[in-house]
């Protein structure tokens, strides 16, 4: 139905009846956090692989890990698309426009062409005789132009962003470990992608180290911080998986967030200053999830030798878990965080 040929049905109508949703959750949280998985099922996994190649000498590992990396672009397409509740032909049509702009633009060129192919693709999907052919072509056609036409500034943008956030980290590794770890730890906290975040920077070098801490800081915080509330299995979900699982229980108390930052802001700087820790783009931002951020360390320092073990074990684990616990402990005592305000439904 063609909402200029039937004035029964608005633009609004018609738009809502494709599922476009032109608001923030759909495009800054919706579809960033689906990114974060195709980046997982293809980069971060190729990633893990590569450094088990690299050290065990497994050609296997290396082949999946060239097969993974290789499939970055199209995971990111399907898994944006997916997200934006894309139709079959649309879903599958964003696979070569990941490709096309995670090539000219980078995840945040894939990101802008895969959401401008996918609304236009599910605008045209089934309002013609020859859908098999229109919607995939207007989906390719208008994926691979946007990504032609704003890939390469995006990508030069995010570029010099990211480069700035690392040189001033290099210049102030005291003030900005703090500032990046807090900011890292807490984007991954709140249901946007801090993964994606520092891959879409590039962030790595000591700056990737301080956005390391600020996430393992939140992960391991919140999981010993709400451990008498969730017992093993909310410590192994939260330390292991994500502590936006607390998300629920921070909108209806805010200052349960307290004690987990507090503890980023101690172990940012002590892994700029004191470790020098360094991780990847594709580590940064992951924290202790799947303890693909200590392997992150590992693959961006392999010759950091004890300094660098020890670092992973304060920054990574002891110091969030033993500075939540203590930050929490005084603000159970003084109130701001009663019995139940971190219990998971788990």
């Amino acid at each position: 139905m063609n909402p200029t040929q039937n004035h029964k049905e608005t633009w609004k109508e018609f738009l809502e009846r494709k599922q476009v949703r032109i608001t923030v959750q759909t495009y800054l949280i919706d579809a960033l956090g689906a990114m974060a998985f195709g980046l997982f099922a293809s980069l971060l996994i190729g990633t893990i692989f590569s450094t088990l190649g690299d050290k065990t000498h497994v050609e296997l590992f290396s082949t999946i890990a060239s097969y993974a990396k290789g499939a970055t672009g199209a995971a990111l397409g399907v898994s944006i698309a997916y997200a934006l509740k894309a139709p079959q032909l649309v879903l599958f049509s964003a696979a070569t426009v990941g490709i096309a702009g995670n090539e000219l633009g980078g995840p945040v060129g894939a990101l802008v062409s895969v959401i401008v192919a996918t609304e236009l693709g599910k605008i045209v999907s089934k309002e013609t005789r020859v859908d098999i052919l229109v919607t995939p072509g207007i989906t390719i056609i208008s994926g691979v132009l946007m990504a032609q036409f704003a890939g390469p500034g995006v990508s030069r943008f995010m570029t010099l962003f990211g480069d700035l956030v690392k040189n001033a980290t290099e210049l102030q590794p005291f003030f900005m470990g703090i500032l990046v770890s807090a900011l890292i730890g807490i984007a991954l906290t709140l249901p946007i992608s801090s993964a994606a975040i520092c891959i879409m920077l590039g962030l790595d070098g000591i700056a990737g180290g301080a956005a390391t801490a600020g996430c393992c800081a939140q992960m391991i915080g919140f999981a010993v911080l709400s451990f008498r509330e969730n017992g093993w299995g909310g410590l192994l979900a939260q330390g292991l998986g994500t502590s936006m699982l607390q998300m629920g229980n921070i909108v209806k108390n805010p200052k349960i967030w307290i004690a987990p930052t507090l503890a980023s802001v101690v172990t940012g700087p002590v892994s700029t200053m004191i470790f020098r820790l360094e991780n990847i783009p594709a580590g940064s931002g992951m924290g202790t999830c799947g303890l693909v951020g200590p392997i992150g360390i590992y693959t961006a320092m392999p010759e950091g030798g004890a300094s660098m073990w020890l670092g992973i074990l304060l920054v990574c684990f002891v110091l969030p878990a033993v500075l939540t616990f203590l930050f929490g402990e005084i603000l159970r005592k003084i109130g701001w965080i009663r019995d139940g305000d971190l219990k998971l439904d788990l």
